[in-house]
């Protein structure tokens, strides 16, 4: 690719991006030792740049500003802005900055940290994970889900009601403590290194990762572990380290041999081990017997310890699949099939958890003095309402849905009432409440009840990197 070339065209770009990912990819799916040693000018190319900063401005965290009080949208001239980062990034001058430390409430009254880089460390980020992500995506296992391409949460659920159907009963759900915030830079920097020599590529990550971060209370502090959460980098660089558990995992799962000879391990007493991994959160599925599952407490806390993780003792649990446990917002059971006598099923729905969260959302936002006019209500309870069912519209919802809807539609009724002290119920019925449909002019409130609930088409392996049709194309 000519990076001394004019910038492109955002669509020029796009597609002058997509085909060097995909080189890479194949590259990297072809020869599973290759190091790649020449990447560093792909990450200054005006192509890759220009897309990553479509990426940086079009996102949520676009009205956001890091330490330096800039935000995306504020930027009125993003072309002088990126050929200076440009020249920046290819003479090497470009240095990271600290970032704004944000604490974001957790339930049970516990925070999160979360870490807002500035704009120019965003733009640089993207574009070093469209460089990166072809490369490490030829390495990661089938059983990852979080922040990969084309993988969602709905495929993680799936996976584990397929395994539970099918004799894996036990469960380990396992939580890791401060993930984040604990990954061990070496070992993290030692992994990056199997797959990238670029030296300039591997200083750039390490800058970043050693930025820093400005707190809240305006202190100045070191980051000597952990990749902050929230930057576009971290979900990778994340990956890139719990891999370990993932190739572990799926050593022991293929060193177990063919399925009759699993079967027959299973008869002597023995256990086989699946996992299922999102991010930082995962569940071993056993089939065996609880004692292989408690096991595994201390199998996978020698697997995440040289990467400086350690489990929480208290968050992590083994549960039999009757007993029922909750993961990613959904609760997976084994309960009696209604309607068929003596039969059983795995059953995955939104968690009584979940249910409270947007419950109080709800309570939330349809606080009297909150909104000056219906419609404002509206408009911000149904995205709530809407985000919330399109997620668990792939369980076995249908009840929860007309449960929520209930308790949503007399919430937004009691805000009327109290918004219109001076009405009588018949007005307000003619007013507000034609047909039972809350509306407001053009817009109403959104029904989940109505909200229509299919089961997800469980994909197992058979995920397509985004990059999959050049490999399709060159075989």
């Amino acid at each position: 690719m000519n990076t001394g070339a004019p910038w492109p065209s955002l669509a020029e770009a796009e597609a002058r991006a997509l085909a060097m990912q995909t080189k890479l990819h194949r590259w990297a799916t072809s020869d599973s030792g290759r190091r790649f040693d020449d990447v560093f000018n792909l990450v200054h190319n005006p192509a890759f740049l220009l897309v990553a900063w479509n990426r940086v401005q079009g996102n949520k965290g676009a009205r956001t500003a890091g330490a330096d009080g800039i935000t995306p949208r504020s930027i009125r001239n993003p072309e002088a802005f990126l050929a200076g980062l440009q020249d920046d990034v290819k003479a090497r001058r470009f240095t990271p900055t600290r970032v704004r430390e944000r604490m974001i409430p957790k339930p049970g009254g516990k925070q999160r940290r979360l870490g807002i880089p500035t704009v120019a460390d965003r733009v640089v980020q993207a574009s070093m994970k469209l460089v990166l992500e072809p490369v490490f995506e030829a390495d990661f296992k089938p059983c990852s889900y979080g922040f990969r391409p084309r993988r969602r949460a709905q495929d993680a659920i799936a996976e584990i009601h397929y395994l539970a159907s099918r004799t894996y009963e036990w469960a380990l759900d396992a939580d890791i403590t401060a993930c984040f915030d604990e990954i061990d830079h070496t070992a993290l920097m030692d992994r990056v290194r199997d797959r990238i020599a670029d030296k300039r590529v591997l200083k750039l990550i390490k800058a970043f990762l050693k930025a820093g971060i400005l707190s809240e209370d305006g202190v100045n502090r070191d980051t000597i572990t952990g990749t902050p959460q929230g930057g576009i980098l971290s979900p990778l660089l994340a990956n890139i380290a719990l891999s370990v558990l993932d190739e572990h995992m799926t050593a022991k799962w293929e060193a177990s041999g063919t399925d009759w000879q699993r079967k027959a391990l299973r008869k002597r007493g023995g256990a086989t081990y699946r996992i299922v991994r999102y991010a930082d959160d995962f569940v071993v599925l056993v089939a065996g017997q609880r004692k292989h599952a408690e096991a595994m407490r201390d199998e996978v806390s020698k697997v995440l310890a040289p990467v400086g993780l350690r489990l929480s003792d208290a968050k992590t649990t083994v549960a039999h699949i009757d007993e029922g446990f909750d993961f990613l917002g959904f609760r997976i059971q084994r309960r009696r099939k209604k309607g068929e006598a003596g039969k059983r099923a795995v059953y995955t729905y939104p968690s009584k958890k979940a249910l409270v969260s947007v419950m109080d959302k709800v309570r939330t936002l349809t606080r009297r003095n909150k909104h000056r006019t219906l419609s404002d209500l509206l408009r911000r309870v149904n995205p709530v309402l809407r985000g919330w069912c399109t997620y668990f519209r792939h369980g076995v919802s249908k009840r929860v849905f007309s449960y929520l809807d209930h308790y949503a539609f007399w919430r937004v009724v009691t805000w009327i009432r109290k918004r219109h002290v001076g009405l009588n119920w018949g007005t307000i019925r003619h007013r507000f409440l034609r047909d039972w449909e809350i509306r407001d002019g053009a817009i109403e409130l959104f029904r989940a009840h109505a909200v229509e609930v299919t089961r997800y088409r469980y994909r197992g392996a058979r995920i397509p990197a985004p990059w999959a049709n050049g490999l399709e194309q060159a075989a």
